[in-house]
């Protein structure tokens, strides 16, 4: 199947509205979509212990989050969902190796909605007839959509499920199919579908060769070096890491 490119008008038009009005003290953090829970609280904390500093928080797929980068996106702090997308913004010198981290780590799990009838218990399960539509991001910008595509092709299954394929624009968009029952399962992160426990039900944690590790970096072109570096290290701090692990996340 074709996948639609990623349309994130509404965080296009927020990033430009922070190129008119952020201010010295502000500092712009562009995170995946699976961190926005836990960094809005991180965020609170920060700004709680940095009077005088507003960190303004843009959430998204983390490839369409690199494209606004690249384009110029005032942004000081990157936090991706995958080592490939940070990867190709150091290529660009989007970021500095020496400036990047993980900080987190994930897991990727298959969600069905919480009455459903019939519960995969593997990844072949998915192939069949009571499986029509399976919700999976876009693997072309979306990390939990590359997992899951890397997973089904080992497996061989790749094939089948492209053809049945719900493409979404992050793993929110997947989570909120599942939970409106608008699809027969999906993939998601696993902190994701704790979000949602009333709604959805993990059938089965995705076998990976590889683990899911979240970088985070300054961005090279910071206007607010200091405070990105400050905010960066906020993470490490037992305050977070409590905010991180009560999300799900785990240590890298």
């Amino acid at each position: 199947m074709t996948y639609r490119p990623v349309k994130n008008a509404l965080a296009a038009c927020g990033m430009a509205a922070l190129a008119g009005t952020a201010l010295a003290a502000d500092l712009t953090v562009s995170a995946a979509a699976s961190l926005t829970n836990a960094f809005k609280d991180i965020a609170q904390g920060y700004e709680a212990q940095h009077p005088g500093t507003k960190v303004r928080l843009n959430f998204g797929a983390s490839g369409a989050l690199l494209q606004q980068i690249a384009k110029g996106a005032p942004v000081d702090v990157f936090a991706s969902a995958d080592q490939e997308t940070m990867d190709a913004a150091q290529k660009q010198g989007l970021v500095a190796a020496a400036d990047r981290k993980d900080f987190v780590r994930n897991r990727l799990v298959v969600i069905v909605p919480a009455d459903a009838k019939t519960v995969p218990t593997r990844l072949g399960d998915l192939a069949q007839p009571g499986f029509a539509r399976v919700a999976i991001a876009n693997p072309a910008s979306v990390p939990v959509g590359r997992y899951a595509q890397t997973a089904l092709q080992a497996a061989r299954l790749w094939p089948a499920l492209q053809a049945k394929a719900i493409p979404t624009q992050n793993v929110r968009q997947s989570l909120d199919y599942v939970a409106r029952g608008e699809v027969d399962a999906g993939f998601v992160y696993a902190t994701d579908a704790a979000l949602m426990k009333d709604k959805v039900k993990v059938a089965f944690e995705v076998p990976l060769d590889t683990a899911i590790l979240y970088p985070i970096a300054k961005t090279a072109a910071s206007g607010n070096a200091a405070a990105a570096t400050s905010f960066i290290d906020y993470l490490a701090t037992p305050a977070a890491q409590g905010i991180l692990a009560r999300y799900g996340f785990a240590k890298p």
